[in-house]
């Protein structure tokens, strides 16, 4: 039969393409640690084939050594070829070749098998966060829906602009940050902020990329091109967190290099000396040598602080709170006094209305209509406030006329034909204002809150009080950080009487207040003269030169200026200030479990090395003592995975 020219081109079959990319995503997941299972099993295969058959055996002992010693002694080849230095790799092969060389195949064997185990197992434990890095990246979408003149359009989401209207279905992830113009819909943050209840958003509501959709259609105006959203920061600061070694594993890579050149000079000791000085034979001076090699080898020590590291990071990422690096992670533990900016951070960082007082015949619902249809006018936070809470109480606005904008002092407009006056005490002239009016502004202001006041021909007709409300978990958070022995300080360049409000408040008994951003740096480096670790929380441009000289700089998430999330050590995704104490508590519970597995490991180490040079120890019980103190470290490690 002749084939034609096109039957013989290869077939695109994307069934055959999916398996082969099936195939190789499980071998670049499990590789490692199929090779050690292999390596077992040709292990057990050996030791059967022995008892009839010792050439065979030898091969698959060969066969065994090759599949579970590659990846390791690739590494440690690696090491010494391109950083001319020895690791702990090296010396475990050496010391299996070694024993396989004086005829203990079985034990050099096993002595691969279980180094690959726990090399597996610590693979396993590094590639944790990066696989939660991937499941990050998949939640951001690929195109977006761009509404162009009532048509739909996808387009990818790197090509969205700046005010480009997005149409974002039920059940669709947002692609871009942006503010949504028309819809309603309950949108699931978790990915952002870790809540796992879903945000009714309407229109005016601020949405993030990568969020999920609800059961409505939304549609967004992008406020902000693809890698500048939030999303694309969080990816980014995990990466980071990834990246950056702590304190304590560089010295440990340090100390294992000069310990890996210690321990390969000891081994040459050891082979050439007892001959020599004590008569004793070749082949048990090399045994005990490779036994030593083995026993010494610093790999629950190397173990001790990365898995760990990561784990706390994945595990806190998970929940909105993101460490740019293990350091941080390790000097949040250390933390004795905390630092907090008072406007975004303890509060919203808006005002709110409090307290309303009438003084003529008006109710009160009538007042605050006339005063938020005259501020519906003004983009002032305060005239914002007022409207706010008139929309809260589904009052019916009019339109003013005559609106005129005074700066710095309030606005007068005319309404249903009464000419009014909406602002501060100082606004008015002082024959207006009886004593009880005093009386009244000054109580108010006394408890920190903003006055003002509303006037029409007859006088002083009302008061509105604001102040910006305090975040409902404060006091509990600064309680609960006192619980854990660290001292509250307050900063803000507010006045002090609303400082020291807002401090009573939230249960701070240390204030500072009327500060510029240079006053807030010396405050900080004045406590890190006296406590040493010094955490600082802010939000604003004007914190970015205290969260940099703190020991942690730890910046608001949602809320935080771009500055603050640049300089900050540490990232609140969702602006729940407990997540302070719940990260100076993952700090002290991963200090505590990497100082566990030093101790245990330099323990292990020591009573192998002192077992063997006192008693002699058979090379099995020190392969099986030496990993599997590595394996215990690591899995130690793994308990920070959980919540």
């Amino acid at each position: 039969m002749v084939h034609s020219a096109d039957t013989a081109q290869p077939i695109d079959n994307p069934e055959v393409k999916m398996k082969k990319g099936t195939i190789a995503s499980v071998l670049s997941r499990y590789g490692e640690a199929i090779a050690a299972l292999a390596s077992g099993v040709l292990i057990a295969a050996a030791w059967v084939a022995g008892h009839s058959s010792p050439t065979f055996s030898i091969w698959l002992y060969c066969f065994a050594f090759l599949i579970g010693g590659f990846v390791k002694a690739k590494e440690g080849w690696l090491t010494l070829v391109r950083e001319k230095d020895l690791d702990v790799n090296l010396l475990m092969i050496v010391a299996a070749i070694g024993a396989a060389s004086i005829g203990y195949w079985t034990e050099g064997a096993v002595l691969i098998f279980i180094f690959s185990l726990s090399g597996a197992l610590e693979t396993f434990t590094m590639e944790k966060s990066s696989r939660d890095i991937s499941s990050l990246m998949d939640l951001k979408p690929e195109t977006a829906i761009v509404w162009v003149e009532g048509a739909e359009k996808r387009v990818p989401v790197e090509q969205l602009r700046i005010g480009d209207l997005v149409l974002v279905k039920p059940g669709e992830r947002l692609p871009a940050d942006g503010i949504v113009q028309e819809g309603s819909s309950a949108v699931n943050q978790a990915s952002i902020t870790g809540e796992s209840i879903p945000v009714d958003k309407a229109a005016g509501d601020e949405v993030f990329a990568g969020t999920l959709n609800g059961q409505g259609a939304l549609f967004v105006q992008v406020t902000k091109s693809s890698e500048s959203t939030l999303f694309s920061k969080i990816i980014r600061l995990v990466q980071e967190a990834q990246s950056e070694m702590p304190k304590s594993q560089r010295f440990i890579e340090r100390f294992e290099r000069i310990y890996a050149r210690a321990i390969i000079l000891a081994t040459l000791l050891l082979i050439a000396l007892p001959p020599l000085l004590f008569g004793w034979s070749w082949n048990d001076t090399l045994y005990r040598a490779m036994v030593f090699l083995v026993v010494a080898s610093p790999c629950a020590l190397v173990a001790s602080i990365m898995p760990a590291m990561l784990s706390a990071i994945s595990n806190s990422a998970r929940k909105g709170l993101l460490f740019k690096g293990g350091a941080h992670l390790e000097r949040v533990s250390h933390i004795r006094a905390i630092a907090f900016d008072k406007t975004g951070t303890l509060t919203y960082g808006k005002p709110s209305v409090t307290d309303f007082l009438t003084y003529q015949a008006w109710s009160e619902e009538e007042l605050l209509r006339i005063a938020a249809s005259i501020e519906s006018l003004s983009t002032h936070p305060i005239a914002k406030a007022i409207v706010d809470k008139a929309g809260e109480l589904s009052l019916e606005l009019e339109r003013p006329s005559d609106f005129q904008a005074l700066a710095g002092w309030g606005v007068q407009a005319g309404l249903s034909g009464e000419f009014w006056k909406i602002g501060k005490p100082g606004f008015f002239e002082e024959s207006g204002i009886d004593e009880q009016i005093l009386s009244d502004v000054c109580k108010l202001e006394q408890e920190g809150k903003t006055v003002v006041l509303i006037q029409n021909a007859a006088g002083i007709a009302g008061m509105i009080a604001l102040q910006d409300a305090i975040r409902p978990q404060a006091r509990e958070t600064i309680a609960k950080l006192k619980e854990l022995g660290v001292q509250v300080v307050m900063l803000t360049g507010d006045q002090r009487l609303t400082a020291e409000a807002i401090a009573g408040e939230a249960g701070i008994d240390q204030v500072y207040a009327g500060l510029l951003p240079e006053d807030k740096l010396n405050i900080v480096k004045t406590l890190k003269e006296k406590y040493t670790h010094v955490a600082m929380v802010g939000d604003g441009i004007n914190d970015a030169p205290a969260l940099a000289a703190a020991s942690v700089g730890i910046a608001m998430g949602a809320a935080g200026s771009d500055a603050a999330l640049e300089t900050a050590d540490l990232v609140l995704m969702n602006d729940d200030l407990d997540k302070i104490k719940e990260a100076i508590v993952l700090g002290r519970r991963t200090t505590r479990i990497i100082k566990q597995n030093i101790a245990f490991a330099v323990t292990v180490i020591a009573f192998l090395i002192a077992a063997n040079f006192f008693k002699g120890i058979p090379l099995p019980l020190g392969v099986v003592g030496h990993e599997g103190s590595t394996i215990l470290v690591i899995l130690n490690g793994l308990r920070l995975l959980r919540s």
